[in-house]
C-alpha cells in the first residue's frame, strides 16, 4: 500500500516517471498548493520496491509493506550454508 501526504507533494512527478512497474498516475485531486497529486492506478501493479519513497524529495510518499501470508512451512532435511536444500 502507498500512502501519499497530499499537502507535502509539489507535483514533480518523479515517483510516476521512475516507477519500474508503472503503478502511479496523476490524480484529479489538488492539494493546498494547487498541485495535482499522484495516486495508484486502478490496476495496482505496485511491488513495494520503495523507489518512489526513496526518490521523493519532499518525503510525501510512504510505502507500507503488506505482509505475505505464510501458506506452508516446508520441512528442511538438509541445510547447506544456511539455506534449505531439497
Amino acid at each position: 500500500m502507498i500512502e501519499i501526504l497530499d499537502d507535502w507533494c509539489k507535483g514533480c512527478e518523479i515517483c510516476i516517471i521512475r516507477c519500474p512497474v508503472d503503478a502511479l498516475e496523476m490524480s484529479d485531486i489538488m492539494n493546498r498548493k494547487g498541485v495535482r497529486v499522484p495516486r495508484l492506478k486502478e490496476d495496482n501493479k505496485c511491488n513495494q520496491c520503495m523507489l518512489c519513497e526513496l526518490l521523493c524529495p519532499d518525503f510525501a510518499i510512504k510505502v507500507i509493506k503488506e505482509e505475505k501470508e505464510e501458506t506452508e512451512e516446508k520441512e528442511c532435511k538438509l541445510i547447506i550454508g544456511g539455506v534449505c536444500a531439497e
